[in-house]
């Protein structure tokens, strides 16, 4: 094993990074590719796969090559992706999905919104699969979109052979093989991974979708994440800067490989797990709670069995737009600009100077409603809206700090939102695992603390996604009898921050107040 190495990658929204791990979770190299996205037209977002896999090779040959390690040595690769639709003709080529037609477009991305009418289509028909999802149907899953697609793209829809959650996409693009992960079609397929028959053909039927299978190509069994699909395909190989002996794992969906990195060390105690909350945080954020027995209720996706760690059930709730509403608020206001970096850092250390100078005082009437992108949980409501409430003439930078001072809190108070929902539904947790780009922003790492309560823990592993990724590559090298085995020994631990007890009653009232908007805003809609 001292020379055994695995290979991770992970597409995000924006780019695919791919990491180089050793047999005990240490990452020795990292490198990172953008990848395009298309926005044709309002809630459209579209990626082009072949744009994908050539990032993907390329951040896989510059990852080994930082990591100085043979590509012999390297004996697993998994990948991880977000829950974004690829659609491919009957000979594997590309297929447009795009409103302009252009083939390369082939690619759905998870946050595109265009089936949201399907969606409410799919919530209205009260199927026995929508117990498994917290029964709504997200404009986020793979059914609305499918159900767009033929309905809109008829010619794609007929000429359609393969359809893929982006993951399995990779998979059968590094080995050929038609295997799908029980994590991405028991979280986005409505397969239901614990039941003999997973698929319900019936509500396939219900969706005008009777002729799914002739167009996906899709198995009658998933794999269990961390299965052994096969080696890389002599070509996948060469692409890759790989070697034909490297196993290819069944992938996960992006945040549960996030999850797996940060609770995969308890994946030994199925108990005590159920006391622990990931909290993957970036552009959008997941929260991800597992137990060894089911905990349905509406508002959290879910409860998915063996999404994640093998017999365990998950539940899944987040946040729609968490880090691209900061970015939003920046572009938005008349002092913001471009939201880079420099810019969330500069606002950062102002607010820092702001708070004490005014300590709580400092915007208490300012009050941020964060669901500009639909609330995914736990109200399960696609199509909420976002509200802000306190607004002046003031246009300084002062005032762009204050607005997203108390947007970061209403994204905390939207955590315990979810936190509170899943702790009166049989959870009892207290310690929040949070990973992502969120732990680069102080405000926010505070504020979940403080406003939710909890303990939180922040990974010692840089990159708690490709870590979860690596563990899931390691299962299908061999590296380990199996995946809760893999977690445990390539766990990296965390460092830990208390709630700060005084902060208590401020927030209290903030979410009194966040409460109280929703039905508001509920209220308002009613009239409207």
């Amino acid at each position: 094993m001292l020379r055994s190495f695995v290979c991770a990658v992970d597409v995000g929204t924006g780019s695919a990074r791919a990491g180089i791990l050793d047999s005990r979770g240490n990452l020795l190299g990292r490198a990172e590719r953008p990848i395009a996205m298309h926005q044709p037209k309002p809630d459209h977002a579209e990626h082009d796969s072949e744009n994908i896999w050539s990032a993907v090779c390329a951040a896989v040959r510059a990852a080994r090559e930082k990591a100085n390690v043979a590509a012999a040595d390297i004996v697993g690769v998994s990948f991880d992706a977000t829950c974004s639709l690829v659609v491919r003709d009957r000979q594997g080529g590309q297929l447009g999905v795009s409103v302009t037609g252009e083939k390369r477009w082939d690619t759905i991305v998870w946050l595109d919104h265009r089936a949201i009418a399907e969606a409410d289509e799919c919530t209205r028909s009260g199927h026995a699969v929508l117990d498994y999802i917290g029964g709504v149907m997200s404009p986020e899953m793979e059914t609305p979109k499918l159900m767009w697609l033929k309905r809109n793209l008829p010619g794609t829809w007929n000429e359609a052979g393969y359809l893929f959650d982006l993951a399995d996409f990779l998979t059968w693009k590094a080995t050929g093989s038609l295997a799908r992960s029980q994590c991405t079609l028991t979280a986005k397929w409505t397969y239901l991974a614990h039941e003999e028959t997973g698929w319900r053909h019936d509500f396939f039927e219900l969706a005008g979708l009777g002729d799914l299978f002739e167009h996906g190509n899709l198995p009658e069994k998933a794999s269990p994440v961390g299965a052994d699909i096969g080696p890389l395909t002599a070509n996948a190989a060469a692409d890759l800067g790989l070697t034909e002996k490297c196993r290819v794992g069944a992938g996960v969906i992006d945040a549960y490989a996030g999850a797996l990195g940060v609770l995969g060390g308890f994946a030994g105690d199925e108990t005590d797990i159920s006391r622990h909350l990931a909290l993957i945080a970036g552009t959008s954020s997941c929260v991800m709670a597992m137990s060894p027995d089911p905990q349905p209720f509406a508002g959290v996706w879910g409860p998915y069995y063996g999404a994640a760690l093998p017999k365990l059930w998950l539940s899944e709730g987040g946040q729609s737009a968490t880090g691209a509403l900061l970015d939003h608020i920046i572009r938005w206001h008349g002092a913001g600009g471009e939201p880079d970096a420099a810019m969330h850092a500069k606002i950062a250390k102002r607010v820092a100077e702001l708070r004490a100078a005014e300590g709580d005082a400092l915007a208490a009437r300012l009050h941020v409603l964060p669901d500009f992108h639909g609330n995914r949980s736990p109200l399960a409501d696609p199509h909420a809206v976002g509200v802000v409430s306190g607004l002046t003439l003031d246009s300084s930078f002062d005032s762009l700090c204050k607005l997203y001072w108390r947007t970061a809190v209403g994204i905390a108070l939207g955590v315990r939102h979810v936190l509170e929902a899943l702790n009166e539904n049989g959870y009892l947790i207290d310690t929040l695992h949070v990973t992502g780009g969120h732990t680069k922003n102080p405000l926010l790492m505070e504020l979940y603390a403080d406003a939710t309560g909890c303990t939180v823990i922040e990974p010692l592993a840089d990159e708690a996604v490709l870590l979860g990724t690596g563990m899931v590559a390691a299962t299908a090298a061999g590296l380990y009898p199996d995946l809760k085995a893999a977690c445990v020994a390539m766990q990296q631990g965390g460092k830990t921050r208390a709630s700060n007890p005084a902060a208590g009653a401020r927030f209290d009232r903030d979410y009194r107040v966040f409460l109280e908007m929703h039905r508001q805003r509920r209220a308002l809609d009613e009239i409207g």
